[in-house]
């Protein structure tokens, strides 16, 4: 038994130092550089960096530019996250429906914005969302709606965003909606069918039943995503603008820690996003448990 056991921590052993060295290392060294005022001076000279405890997450705290980009984020997430799974498995039911024509070419269709890099992709959109010549506003036109001016105006800025970042990302979720949808037995369908049930009934207490474990899996990847928001408002917005209506956590602790080289104030932000996470991850656990119940 100890040949076994010290055989299994052979193998184990090149996976565990790299998750020692390349996560839990960097995690503790960057709390401790929360935990420190360390900047752009402290580089050259890390011996002048001071230890302050927490104060730079009581500075953050009482930050409103920080309370603006988690109050931002938290709207990202909460309407973005249920869009992008909702859209996700419409896609998928649509594709993975026997009536589905050519499938195959439909689903690489629906996954190239995945691949496909977001400065292009910011190009297009920023000429779609042009407030006079783009061409969300000339449909909104046709149909007798004033133009909007997405990307200038801070009540419709963050909403233009998350239709970037559905449209963007749908598409992977809706690969693993897919395998989930051919792992449901058509037994399932054709007894619901006997008994009477029409396609509402059998969506609601059999795929989506079935399909539970992967909802879970996708709901949770696709918060965790979410709350990483950077590229979009980087690419698409002035510095998170306008009036910071598209400031998030992860764009202002860039800013903090590679622009102004307030590495401490940074690392403190990547800590409270990181709790901000984990409590997010918690409650979707929790939820799911009750549901099953």
């Amino acid at each position: 038994m100890r040949g076994e056991g010290r055989a299994g921590w052979g193998f184990a052993a090149p996976a565990l130092f790299l998750i020692v060295t390349c996560f839990f290392l960097p995690v503790a060294a960057g709390l401790l550089l929360s935990l420190t005022d360390f900047d752009i001076y402290a580089i050259a000279s890390p011996d002048t960096a001071r230890f302050v405890g927490l104060t730079n997450y009581e500075r953050l705290l009482s930050d409103p530019v920080f309370r603006k980009a988690l109050v931002n984020t938290l709207y990202f997430v909460v309407v973005g996250g249920p869009l992008s799974v909702a859209v996700s498995l419409a896609a998928a039911l649509l594709l993975a429906s026997k009536l589905a024509r050519f499938p195959g070419l439909y689903r690489s269709i629906y996954f190239a914005p995945v691949v496909t890099t977001l400065v292009a992709v910011a190009v297009v959109w920023r000429y779609l969302y042009h407030p006079r010549y783009g061409l969300l506003n000339l449909a909104l036109g046709a149909i007798g709606l004033g133009p909007i001016d997405w990307l200038g105006d801070p009540h419709w800025a963050m909403p233009g965003i998350i239709l970037l970042a559905v449209w963007k990302n749908f598409g992977y979720n809706m690969l693993i909606f897919i395998a989930g949808l051919q792992n449901i037995p058509e037994e399932l369908y054709e007894a619901a069918q006997l008994d009477g049930a029409g396609a509402w009934a059998k969506f609601r207490h059999v795929t989506l039943p079935t399909l539970a474990p992967i909802l879970l899996f996708v709901g949770i990847i696709t918060m965790l995503g979410q709350f990483q928001l950077f590229a979009e408002p980087y690419v698409m917005t002035p510095g998170g603008g306008p009036l910071d209506s598209t400031t998030s956590l992860v764009l202002l602790m860039y800013e903090e820690g590679f622009r102004w080289w307030r590495m401490g104030h940074a690392a403190a932000i990547a800590f409270l996003l990181f709790l901000v996470m984990l409590l997010g991850t918690l409650l979707q656990l929790r939820l799911s448990r009750g549901a099953r119940t």
